[in-house]
């Protein structure tokens, strides 16, 4: 084990309201340049669960970052095509520092 320097993990949890997996997947392009474009972004991981919910797991490098970058995307990404298909109703968003982790 090792102990590594503070990063935060956003992690959102939700369904689709509307579409496929594999359009969701694709609409979701401009979101990835945009976060691309973030100060602090480190990297995205995007995965469905075998009940048809989604994981987005995003490492920034710190949690004002983090804060910083989701109101952000509320403001700049709402309107989105991949927002658009994600059911609000079931959407959670949470973010965690990283305390300890195994390669």
């Amino acid at each position: 084990m090792s102990i590594v320097v503070p990063h935060t993990i956003e992690l959102v949890t939700f369904r689709l309201a509307k579409g496929d997996t594999q359009g969701f997947v694709d609409a979701n392009a401009a979101i990835n340049d945009w976060l691309k474009r973030q100060p602090g972004f480190v990297s995205r991981h995007l995965a469905e669960r075998d009940d048809g919910s989604y994981l987005d797991i995003v490492f920034w490098k710190s949690h004002a970052d983090a804060l910083a970058a989701s109101g952000k995307m509320m403001e700049e990404m709402a309107q989105s095509e991949a927002m658009t298909m994600i059911d609000p109703m079931g959407l959670d968003m949470s973010h965690g520092t990283i305390r300890l982790s195994v390669d």
